[in-house]
């Protein structure tokens, strides 16, 4: 059979979460579709739930493995995609009913390698809590040759976006390496001539209560490991001639992402990581007035921000 999308599910320990996450695949509006399932080594019911879900529809596959992170899953998952397309959902996550056949046509339509389309934070009760629009100034269709700008605003998330299989040839996410998807989604954006775009909130973004779903210490140096893993593929891509937009990525991912993680560090490593975000910017020729005049869509990025957000970075652009 033809797999129009291949949706590749992650799995470990999302006992409460899997169900509500596997309905909303299953019972998408395409029906071309291949779902596999990769069990991380879950301890809890997660694996008695996803086998059920198995034996109830044909179109999923369902694979175990020993713990090995989410990358190692995601990569695992690849291996085993048949689809044109592949896909990323997360276990606790769950996507609009119409996401993967909107998002397919789309690709089909413009002939995209890549589709992405807006997330929206939500919580326990499917309620909004935040809205994230992606490159809304953008037009549907975006020619890479004549706009590369999207590299250089661009979230990485790797779960709201249908990727043409092939681009993964010579690209996997690196294991044990926070911020898999800051380098990998770019390089794949790197192999790409055309990415098309919907503005709708397909993608259900889980916000657990209460909940801290990270220690965050000194593995926020790992975002520098990965813009590292990037440029080696920007510096012999065809777009490597767009200079100024990989110093826009840089300051997007390595000064602003990272002060976001930043922020929550406690750890007594914290002042060796500011010295490392000092010398990323050092090395990468990066002023205080790139960093205070960074754009993205379409607006001074420091200047949207809320006062206390504005008033921290304006804080750390002084001390760099």
């Amino acid at each position: 059979m033809h797999y129009k999308i291949s949706i590749i599910v992650p799995v470990y320990n999302v006992e409460p979460y899997i169900a509500k996450c596997l309905e909303s695949i299953v019972h998408q509006s395409l029906k071309e579709l291949e779902i596999v399932i990769i069990n991380d080594g879950s301890t809890d019911n997660s694996l008695n739930i996803i086998e059920q879900y198995s034996k109830n529809y044909s179109f999923i596959k369902v694979y175990n493995k020993s713990n090995g992170g989410l990358s190692d899953a995601r990569n695992y998952g690849i291996k085993h995609a048949n689809g044109e397309y592949l896909a990323f959902v997360d276990g606790d996550d769950w996507i609009d009913s119409k996401m993967m056949e909107e998002m397919y046509n789309l690709g089909i339509k413009h002939n995209a390698e890549i589709v992405f389309c807006s997330l929206e934070k939500v919580n326990e009760n499917n309620n909004s809590i935040e809205l994230l629009p992606q490159m809304p100034q953008s037009k549907e269709k975006i020619f890479l040759k004549e706009d590369f700008s999207i590299f250089g605003e661009m979230s990485c998330f790797a779960c709201n976006k249908i990727f043409k299989k092939e681009l993964f040839e010579g690209i996997t996410f690196p294991k044990n390496l926070h911020f898999e998807d800051i380098a990998t989604i770019p390089r794949l954006f790197l192999k790409a001539k055309t990415i098309a775009k919907s503005d709708k909130y397909f993608y259900k973004y889980f916000v657990r209560t209460g909940s801290i779903t990270r220690n965050y210490n000194i593995k926020g140096l790992d975002i520098f490991e990965a813009i590292k893993i990037v440029k080696k593929d920007f510096n012999t891509c065809f777009y490597s001639k767009w200079t100024n937009v990989w110093k826009k990525f840089v300051i997007l991912q390595g000064f602003y992402s990272f002060l976001a993680y930043y922020a929550y560090v406690k750890t007594p490593e914290k002042s060796y990581m500011f010295s490392k975000l000092k010398k990323l910017i050092n090395q990468e020729k990066i002023t205080k007035k790139d960093i205070i005049c960074y754009t993205r869509f379409a607006k001074n990025y420091l200047f949207s921000l809320g006062i206390k957000k504005k008033i921290y970075y304006l804080i750390q652009i002084i001390k760099i």
